[in-house]
């Protein structure tokens, strides 16, 4: 924008300092052809006749006879003041001059002018160019944006069904293992660990008759032992440690007959007698 005023500006100064010039050489012209149109006044000059006399004659004595008077020699013609007045020829090479200096200017002007409109063109395919690269851009942006919008919406669709599905299941599972430990399969089960642990466990010389102690076995899929705690128990402190080792070296556990019954955490009323 401000080279583009600054050419503007270039342009009319042009024009300016044309129309300046032209006018000088026409006040230059109307003043030579009005300064040489009056005609040449001739210089003034004095005619004055007289005679000499001689000083005897006034005192009376004889006076020489006058000499003819020299006729007066015309004067030449007074030269005319200022430069010679401009011939037709000169006059037509000033025309064609000034008509050439005026062709140059206007010429000067059209391609001030076409320069002008070139580079308003210029911008203006720039501007758009720079318009639609910047609209395909916000499309560009906005389209992704839908797409990620749309990929997180399925996203949470697929996780949100796959939750639905986990409860399902849970559900499921849970119902099935109430079920079974509602039936005859669990009391089964948790006799046949307490018979596997009875089989391992090596009695202390103070284990007394009527042992019962309450154990909690933690156990992984496959039935390892990770962990024993001795809750309520009637045995001494060897019997209880007694009790542990035996749970260790009847690892792993007897599987459930039903899937669905196993548990980590189990809770095994031990009654070796």
């Amino acid at each position: 924008m401000r080279s583009r005023m600054a050419r503007v500006n270039d342009r009319w100064m042009s024009i300016a300092l044309s129309v300046l010039l032209h006018a000088a050489l026409l006040g230059a012209l109307l003043y030579g052809w009005l300064r040489f149109r009056q005609p040449p006044r001739p210089a003034p000059t004095l005619a004055i006749e007289a005679r000499v006399v001689d000083a005897r004659t006034l005192q009376g004595a004889p006076a020489k006879p006058a000499e003819p008077t020299p006729p007066t020699a015309a004067e030449p013609p007074a030269e005319p003041e200022g430069p010679p007045q401009p011939t037709p020829e000169e006059l037509a090479a000033r025309e064609q001059q000034r008509q050439q200096e005026e062709a140059a200017t206007q010429q000067r002007l059209a391609e001030q002018q076409a320069a002008a409109a070139a580079a308003a063109e210029a911008a203006r395919r720039e501007a758009e160019q720079r318009a639609a690269a910047e609209r395909k851009e916000r499309e560009a942006a906005e389209a992704k944006a839908r797409a990620a919008e749309e990929q997180q919406r399925q996203a949470a669709a697929k996780e949100q069904s796959e939750r639905e599905e986990d409860l399902q299941r849970d559900l499921a599972e849970e119902e099935q293992a109430r079920r079974a430990r509602a039936g005859p399969a669990l009391a089964s089960w948790q006799s046949q660990i307490a018979a596997k642990i009875n089989r391992n466990w090596l009695r202390p010389p103070t284990a007394r008759a009527g042992i019962e102690c309450m154990l909690n076995v933690t156990q992984v899929p496959g039935g390892e032992v990770t962990e024993v705690s001795i809750g309520e128990c009637n045995g001494d402190q060897a019997v209880r440690e007694s009790i542990e080792a035996a749970v260790y070296r009847a690892s792993p556990l007897p599987p459930p007959p039903d899937p669905a019954l196993f548990d980590r955490h189990l809770r095994i009323d031990f009654k070796p007698d």
